[in-house]
Order: structure tokens, then C-alpha cells, then sequence
């Protein structure tokens, strides 16, 4: 029995994602050149601790660092910091400075960032209907493993 958010529609672009991901892994085996995956890489980018907090907080108006650093408070700044210089060479954020004394500098969506909305609304969405299941199975499999959770 397939789980209900793989039936009918949701089945098939999901059997061709998987299908795409598995001819994508097989070219890639045995080529040393092609370390690099995708989607490995792009999930290391959003699926950090901060990345996806700060494309949310963007999502909906530009903001300056000290908004951010406000937003997200137990974020550092430094981290602040590297975080937004990583979506921003990867294209998800661009930074605007003002020419003012002194000079003060506004983050913003790219474009490529706003595609990703729809894409980590869906993540959101699935986490939340699913998180009591997940954390169920935390404590079913630490019961059962005597493991402390992390």
C-alpha cells in the first residue's frame, strides 16, 4: 500500500524524480571527476541549520543584517555573516549596498531564491503533518536501542 501523498499525481512526479535521481547516480559512479552531485550539493546549502531560515525571512520583503540578526537571535553574527555570503554566491540572495555614511546593505531574494519558495513551502508542510510520526519513531527506535537521544 502506497502512503497517501504518493498516490495518483503525486506518484508519478515523484517516480520521476526518483527514476532522474538514479540515472543521475549511476552516471556519476566510477567518474572520479564527478564527485560533485547536485543535489547533494544544493541540500547541503538549504539544509543547513540557518539557510533556510534566512530565505524564509526574505521570502516576503528585503531586509538589513540587523533585521535578520534580530529575526533569527540565536544565530551569530559571524555565522549571519557566512551564511549570507553563501546563498549569495550561489545566487539565492543578493545584497544591495546603499551609499550612505555609513554605508548600509540590504539582502533580498534572487529570483533563483523566490523559485525555491514553493519547493520548501512543500518541506514545511510535509514536516509538519509528519513530525509526530517522526518523533513516534525517535522514541520507539531509542526504546528499543537504549540510545540517548541526540
Amino acid at each position: 500500500m502506497l502512503p497517501e501523498e504518493l498516490k495518483g499525481t503525486r506518484m508519478s512526479t515523484a517516480q520521476n524524480a526518483i527514476e532522474r535521481f538514479s540515472r543521475y547516480q549511476r552516471q556519476l559512479v566510477g567518474d572520479a571527476q564527478s564527485a560533485h552531485c547536485a543535489v547533494r550539493d544544493v541540500l547541503d546549502r538549504i539544509g543547513d541549520k540557518w539557510s533556510m531560515l534566512m530565505i524564509m525571512e526574505l521570502a516576503t520583503r528585503s531586509q538589513r543584517f540587523s533585521a535578520l540578526h534580530r529575526a533569527i537571535p540565536d544565530i551569530s553574527k559571524r555565522m549571519l555573516t557566512q551564511t549570507l555570503r553563501d546563498l549569495e554566491r550561489d545566487g539565492l540572495v543578493t545584497r544591495h549596498v546603499f551609499p550612505t555614511k555609513p554605508p548600509s546593505v540590504e539582502y533580498r531574494l534572487a529570483p533563483l531564491g523566490q523559485s525555491l519558495l514553493d519547493p520548501m513551502a512543500a518541506l514545511i508542510d510535509w514536516a509538519d503533518r509528519r513530525y509526530s510520526d517522526i518523533h513516534a519513531a525517535r522514541v520507539r527506535f531509542d526504546g528499543a536501542h537504549g540510545d540517548v537521544p541526540r
